[in-house]
């Protein structure tokens, strides 16, 4: 029995031996014309592209009226960057058969090789008119991809949109214009479009996944998560649905029901940083701290440096106060960035639990050395200084804080409580009256940092007297 692949490999090279014979002025030197786009495509393939141009060159010289041969010489032209020179091959091109929609590929690329979007964009934008069916959605495809490089992102998604009315379960349309949606902030738009596909074509899972995207991204958390819930019924290894889903549950709080879509993700592709982390969130949220951190140190395992979940994993040992463990993972977290914030507050805030003042206020005095205009470091370390009797120092950074946050009222409380702790009731009293009439909710937190001061008569005459008024 014969062998077809043997058989074309040795027509292919009998045809090459011709096309050597050919060059060498050999005779025969006789190639037809689908000969030669043969051994154009054969040193293509090879990327040969300067032996390539060569057989399109010689086979235009036996075919001066081969629309095909000059196509291939200009892809050829293109290939080895001679921009100019393949627009000119494509001119004559045209002028021999213009209803080829890879002319008009060409010439785009072509244009937007010499940066000429606009022209590349009126070459597609004139041929559509001329074609149908596949080779439209070919060149609407490429007129996608020229408004993307000039960012006329609108025209983008119309490009898509059109495809879709031409061809309304077109895979790579539909992928694209999914993004586009979300992008542009066309979502009601991308709805009526994907419902109307719905409409024709019910089981087609990106359509409904579409679907879903565009009303989460109108925030409808509910109604995205029934349209992802047909994408998976006719798909069950749709994996992106069943993550989509899960994030739509966690917006909704519905923390239950989203670790149990985010657990079939798992179920369905490769173990990922963020599906872990999203499950620890989720138990973090209910409370779980022991799931929250499993799911935390899993996705830790896969990316070794992501410092945020060595934080995320000492903020579940905070929780349950176990101070000791969690500084050991803030360490961890601190050794990758050392004067992040966050993570200097937490140390801080361990510090001071366990009773290590003078370490809590290292870190604490990171916090607002690096964000001075943010109050949350500023009232952890007047906290602390106050814990650690530190009333001088204490007073200063009142100060200091109250003039580096824009004059926030809080701190005219904590200089109020850092004179009472001086014995300046003159001066306490004072502030802490300048206090009540900025803000005077925020005698709760002074009475949080000294209860005992509810037993000072002025003080209580005080906070009457605003009670009184209001």
């Amino acid at each position: 029995m014969n062998n077809p692949f043997q058989h074309d490999k040795e027509e292919l090279k009998e045809l090459l031996q011709q096309f050597e014979n050919l060059k060498a002025g050999k005779r025969p030197s006789f190639i037809e014309e689908e000969s030669f786009e043969r051994i154009i495509e054969y040193f293509d393939e090879k990327e040969q592209t300067q032996q390539a141009l060569e057989a399109a060159e010689y086979g235009i010289e036996q075919y001066p009226y081969s629309a095909a041969l000059l196509l291939k010489k200009a892809d050829m032209l293109l290939a080895l960057r001679f921009y100019k020179e393949a627009l000119e091959v494509l001119e004559q091109a045209e002028i021999l058969h213009s209803s080829d929609s890879t002319l008009y590929i060409l010439k785009t690329e072509a244009y937007l090789a010499l940066d000429q979007q606009q022209k590349a964009a009126s070459v597609l934008e004139a041929a559509l008119e001329n074609f149908d069916g596949e080779e439209k959605i070919d060149l609407l495809f490429e007129l996608a991809d020229v408004y993307d490089d000039y960012e006329d992102f609108d025209k983008v998604f119309d490009c898509l949109k059109m495809i879709l009315s031409i061809d309304p379960v077109n895979e790579e349309a539909l992928y694209k214009i999914c993004f586009w949606t979300d992008f542009t902030g066309r979502n009601e738009e991308g709805i009526k479009l994907h419902q109307k596909i719905i409409e024709d074509y019910p089981f087609n899972e990106l359509a409904w996944f579409n679907l879903g995207a565009a009303y989460q991204g109108l925030k409808l958390y509910e109604k995205g998560i029934d349209a992802y819930q047909y994408a998976v019924a006719i798909d069950e290894k749709f994996d992106y649905a069943w993550r989509n889903m899960g994030d739509a549950y966690m917006r909704l709080r519905k923390y239950k029901d989203a670790i149990e879509v985010l657990e079939k993700v798992l179920e369905l592709s490769r173990p990922e940083e963020v599906i872990y982390e999203a499950i620890g969130h989720c138990y973090d949220k209910l409370g779980n701290y022991a799931q929250a951190r499993f799911n935390y140190k899993k996705a830790s395992h896969l990316n070794k440096d992501d410092s945020q979940l060595q934080y995320k994993i000492a903020r579940t040992y905070m929780n349950e106060a176990n101070w000791e463990t969690a500084i050991k993972s803030l360490e961890t977290a601190l050794q990758m960035h050392t004067l992040q914030p966050e993570y200097n507050l937490a140390m801080g805030q361990c510090y001071m639990e366990i009773g290590r003042l003078e370490d809590a206020i290292t870190y604490l005095g990171n916090v607002v050395r690096v964000r001075p205009k943010k109050t949350s470091g500023w009232i952890e370390l007047l906290n602390c200084l106050y814990k650690a009797e530190l009333f001088e120092d204490m007073l200063e950074y009142a100060f200091f804080a109250h003039e580096q946050t824009d004059a926030k009222p809080v701190f005219l409380f904590y200089k109020s409580l850092a004179f009472f702790a001086l014995s300046k009731s003159k001066d306490a009293l004072i502030q802490l009256e300048l206090g009540m009439s900025h803000n005077p909710k925020l005698i709760k937190k002074f009475i949080a940092v000294n209860p005992s001061l509810l037993q000072n008569q002025q003080v209580v005459e005080l906070i009457a007297k605003f009670k009184k008024n209001k």
